[in-house]
């Protein structure tokens, strides 16, 4: 899609739309995007932050969304911001992707082209001018070199209106700065995976609270990629509410290919236990110590097994389990 053909869609006036001094920025909550809404800010821009959560970020936040977005938030002195949660379309995409996964099951690429296409609508909403993205030329092996961004913005119908203010210099100027909308004298030349530039750049902007760089995307563990794309592969319809499951216990298989998922610790056996997953059974001890086991078997010797090798059965009087499935209670023994 092209940018005319973006704007003729949205009934939009290419002409009048760019005259206004207002963009939308990416913002993770890490310090790249954090410093490239700051430098927007810094020469008048008026900046509004858009935020995805993801199903996969590392940070196990307790409520929707990061805390480092929203004290990024507060150092950008109170911006505007939207949170938009990834569902299940985000999911098929990650288990489709058109352009291939990275070392794990991390599609950036198709990733990237979503979260643009889903900000341009917000763009849109909005009245802003262009995108704004803390990317950094060089410093992501997958989707932050040349061709991976040039791909990246053609296919999101959106080239010539994303600006990436840390590396501006490294590329053609933008239609915001070619229409005078942004100065590009002020923006900067970053290159490469060194992080000193954008620290010293922080000092001088006077941000200094934001995350250390080795938090991220679960999709990018090799170990998380084997659990989901076991999922992927006995799921015709996927869905985020089964992801949760993914991120916890130890997972193994039945003798007939069943998945197991037994909790590792008391924390995990709560929350197992107040997860309810379709086509998932969960085993809950009764009368002796043990995990909790969430399997898609019916009980067998094989589980009662698992829950005397995990657990404490035996001794004098039956060991029992109950089963609960879409609201029936069942009684077994170990």
């Amino acid at each position: 899609m092209s940018i005319l053909t973006f704007f003729n869609e949205k009934q939009m006036n290419l002409n009048e739309f760019m005259i206004k001094k207002k963009a939308v920025g990416l913002l993770s909550g890490g310090l790249d995007s954090t410093l490239a809404a700051k430098v927007l800010i810094d020469i008048g821009i008026e900046v509004h932050a858009i935020n995805f959560v993801s199903p996969f970020c590392t940070c196990t936040p307790k409520t929707m969304g990061c805390s480092a977005v929203s004290r990024a938030i507060e150092q950008l002195g109170g911006i505007p911001l939207k949170r938009v949660s990834l569902g299940d379309d985000y999911l098929r995409m990650v288990k489709s992707p058109k352009h291939g996964y990275g070392r794990g099951i991390n599609p950036c690429i198709d990733c990237r082209i979503m979260k643009i296409r889903k900000a341009a609508e917000f763009m849109n909403e909005i009245g802003a001018s262009f995108l704004f993205t803390g990317e950094v030329l060089g410093q992501r092996p997958m989707s932050q070199h040349r061709k991976a961004i040039g791909l990246i913005d053609k296919e999101s119908g959106m080239s010539g209106l994303i600006l990436r203010p840390l590396s501006a210099a490294h590329f053609e100027p933008t239609i915001p700065e070619i229409n005078g909308i942004v100065d590009r004298a002020k923006l900067l030349d970053f290159q490469g995976r060194s992080r000193k530039p954008q620290i010293s750049l922080a000092k001088d902007k006077n941000i200094i609270d934001y995350p250390c760089p080795n938090g991220g995307c679960l999709l990018t563990d090799v170990r998380f990629a084997e659990r989901l794309n076991n999922y992927f592969s006995g799921k015709k319809e996927v869905s985020v509410k089964d992801m949760p499951l993914l991120k916890i216990g130890r997972h193994q298989k039945t003798s007939d290919g069943k998945n197991v998922i037994i909790a590792r610790n008391e924390q995990e056996c709560e929350i197992l236990q107040k997860l309810s997953v379709s086509d998932m059974i969960t085993y809950v001890p009764q009368n002796f110590s043990g995990p909790v086991i969430v399997t898609e078997s019916v009980f067998t010797e094989e589980i009662a097994g698992l829950f005397r090798k995990y657990g404490k059965a035996g001794g004098e009087g039956a060991n029992t389990v109950t089963s609960l499935k879409e609201g029936v209670v069942s009684t077994h023994l170990v």
